[in-house]
């Protein structure tokens, strides 16, 4: 399948010689979501910005459904909604007008029901004749969805669309998300909720120093990367691990009274039945077994440390 976003080594360098971008090359595919991961000041606002007009690339290039965004902007640019992560809207405004005022700008005829189905799905409706100043923080946000749902884009960019805000807006904020997924919209996510990429990301991107590290589809990332560790609970605690058992890289957990053997799910063998043996062998008796297996936050902050090493 074509991209509908395609990025090719793109550069972004401040005066001064910052590089907030390091010729970071991506493609996405129409109708998947993917959820970009990084530290504070990764690069991550920085991509989307750029892809989206609103800062320029130093050098390199990036084409949205096959316009070019310098070359073919406005074009590029109605294909595309946004969720920024400041909330900067008219105060005065009602909120119905608001976000007829968007779909105006970008070209697209008037459509009330459209609007009242989106402002519905954000449970905004009751609110459609309030001025933007009398709403709640979280009631705010839920304008900005509204907003950058109004012209109905092909891609839709959230950066950080969740941060600080109460759980049913989260709630909402998913359910338009599956349901953006299912008619083909294509959806790029920043979040600091790892848990929330981990749940509906179809690819996880990790970008770092400005830098792509990675972009993976999400479970064979987790197959790949994700280790499980087999936690033995022991009848008797113990004050140290056994020097017979140096060879396995135990943990000793929960005061002595627990060992915690990490492996590798890609390898040919475990090593659980010889721990086990060994285990008897060492005088140690087990009381139980519990297995864990990695997150994809596990695996997001061995990335990062990784790269900052």
């Amino acid at each position: 399948m074509a991209a509908i976003l395609s990025v090719r080594d793109l550069v972004k360098r401040y005066d001064g010689g910052f590089e907030a971008l390091s010729g970071v090359t991506l493609d996405i595919e129409k109708g998947e979501i993917l959820a970009l991961l990084g530290p504070n000041g990764a690069g991550k606002t920085t991509l989307i910005s750029t892809i989206c007009g609103i800062t320029e690339g130093t050098s390199g290039s990036v084409t949205v459904g096959g316009h070019d965004i310098v070359n073919g902007y406005r074009d590029s640019r109605r294909m595309i909604g946004l969720v920024p992560q400041e909330i900067n809207l008219e105060p005065f405004e009602r909120v119905i007008n608001t976000v007829r005022f968007s779909r105006g700008l970008f070209g697209k005829p008037k459509n009330d029901a459209y609007l009242e189905k989106v402002l519905r799905e954000l449970s905004l409706w009751d609110k459609k004749d309030s001025r933007i100043m009398e709403l709640s923080g979280g009631m705010k946000r839920r304008v900005l969805i509204a907003k950058a749902l109004s012209h109905e884009p092909e891609v839709l960019f959230l950066d950080e669309p969740t941060a600080g805000v109460d759980v049913e807006l989260r709630k909402d904020m998913w359910k338009i998300v599956a349901g953006l997924k299912a008619s083909g919209t294509t959806i790029i996510l920043t979040t600091h909720y790892i848990e929330e990429a981990e749940a509906i990301a179809d690819r996880i991107g990790v970008i770092a120093k400005g830098e792509l590290l990675l972009v993976e589809e999400k479970q064979a990332l987790l197959t790949r990367m994700g280790q499980k560790q087999l936690q033995i609970d022991l009848t008797t605690a113990i004050e140290a691990v056994p020097d017979a058992l140096a060879a396995y890289k135990l943990e000793l957990v929960d005061t002595g009274r627990a060992l915690l053997y990490s492996y590798d799910t890609r390898g040919e063998r475990t090593g659980i039945t010889s721990l086990l043996a060994d285990l008897a062998s060492a005088g140690l008796t087990m009381r139980d077994l519990q297995t864990k297996q990695s997150s994809l936050e596990d695996i997001f902050v061995g990335l990062v440390a990784g790269d900052a090493a």
